[in-house]
């Protein structure tokens, strides 16, 4: 299939996106506003010029943050403007850079040619930077057209995916060859983009920037302080963060058998899609669990078994609170998500087995000691009790995590670096 085929193809498919976009709007509302930005109509005014970033949604999004406050820094002059797909995404985005002029925002138009030729006419960007697997042909051949440079940044790329694009080298192999940069995160990555087309003068490994994640020393502060604002300096407390559908009934089970040698343990449990929150909070009740939201900023006491950790934004401050932390979208078959967040705050890391999007950082932490993986709620409840109880074995998987993230930083200014080529 070439870009032609995909292109005709795509506009077929628009009637299937428009009822993909009603169905998510049934659940998440938000998904029916702004309709008209993925089709490049009705754009916010921008200044013209300046760097184009994406980050397809909330994860993507803080990964970039590191990147975009760099590129702040490095070109006090230009605007930067920050494209996302999903309402989680756009309310992070917006979060995370409040109060900055020079940060613009609006949804990426879908990949069709003349949605592409719109927002680039409007946007006038003098490079785009595409966050880790977010390849679009027509955006990125538009850009070419203009001499608008192309980068992935902290690209990966599973073997998976490298056999899928492969099967369309007529559209894959002119994609890559038109991109400017690849920052990829491992050896094994960049052996697959240059087996899949990309020049080879363009691929370099610079590591993950997931790694460079400073943590604010007043975040810790502020979540000491909120713990014993509950009296619970002294309390065992853990989180389950960015669980699924299907993941809530195995957390729940697993922290009812930790109450059972733990009765003043408290789980913060943190749905990954705010469209899950209401849904999430029901099943605590009927669960029987005495549960406060954190958006009501109820207080926590003595008698509260979970807190719905139901707010965007705070993802790190609720991993402060928690002496062990289990990372989400890892006891189904979604692939894990950051597992170097709680680690960076010295956390002991708990996760399920799917793991594929996160491999080699899995291997890396597992290998130091810093991460446990378990496979269901009888397995989950051991491991938080063992950490619980036994607070040397989890200070040394703390330690360990650190020790990882030590070792592996310094990509964002590689990243920095490779991006400041093009656009000097």
């Amino acid at each position: 299939m070439n870009r032609t085929l995909y292109t005709a193809l795509f506009y077929l498919g628009l009637p299937l996106v428009a009822l993909r976009l009603w169905l998510r709007a049934r659940k998440a509302p938000a998904y029916a506003k702004r309709i008209g930005e993925r089709f490049s109509f009705g754009l916010p005014t921008m200044r013209p010029g300046g760097i184009w970033v994406h980050a397809v949604s909330v994860g993507e999004s803080i990964a970039a943050a590191p990147m975009i406050r760099g590129l702040l820094e490095r070109y006090p002059q230009l605007p930067i403007t920050v494209t996302c797909m999903t309402p989680t995404g756009s309310e992070r985005i917006k979060a995370m850079f409040a109060g900055e002029p020079r940060i613009q925002h609006c949804y990426l138009p879908y990949d069709l040619p003349c949605a592409a030729a719109r927002f680039l006419e409007r946007v006038q960007p003098t490079l785009a930077v595409i966050m880790e697997t977010e390849l679009w042909p027509n955006h990125i051949h538009q850009c070419a057209k203009r001499g608008i440079p192309v980068a992935l940044a902290n690209a990966r790329l599973s073997q998976r995916s490298a056999k899928g694009y492969g099967r369309f080298a007529k559209l894959t192999q002119p994609m890559l060859a038109e991109m400017s940069f690849f920052a990829v995160q491992t050896e094994a990555e960049a052996q697959r983009f240059l087996g899949l087309g990309a020049r080879p003068e363009t691929v370099e490994v610079t590591g993950s920037i997931k790694f460079d994640l400073s943590i604010d020393p007043q975040l810790l502060a502020r979540a000491a302080e909120l713990r014993g604002q509950w009296q619970a300096a002294e309390r065992p407390v853990w989180i389950a963060a960015s669980t699924h559908e299907g993941e809530d009934e195995v957390v729940l089970a697993a922290h009812r058998q930790l109450l059972a040698n733990h009765p003043d343990a408290l789980l913060i449990l943190v749905p990954r899609h705010p469209e899950r929150f209401n849904a999430v909070f029901e099943l605590c009740q009927q669960r029987g669990f005495a549960t406060v939201r954190r958006s009501k900023a109820e207080l926590v006491t003595a008698n509260t078994s979970v807190l719905l950790g139901d707010t965007m934004g705070e993802l790190l401050f609720l991993y402060a609170l928690a002496d062990i932390a289990f990372v989400g979208g890892s006891l189904v078959a979604n692939g894990g998500h950051n597992l170097l967040e709680p680690a960076a705050l010295a956390k002991p890391v708990l996760s399920g087995p799917h793991l594929f999007n996160f491999l080699e950082i899995a291997a890396l932490l597992r290998e130091a000691g810093a991460l446990q993986e378990v496979d269901d709620a009888q397995g989950l409840a051991v491991a938080v009790q063992r950490l619980f109880e036994l607070p040397h074995d989890a200070q040394k998987m703390a330690e360990a995590g650190l020790k990882v993230m030590r070792a592996n930083q310094g990509a964002l200014k590689r990243l920095l670096d490779g991006l400041g080529r093009l656009i000097s």
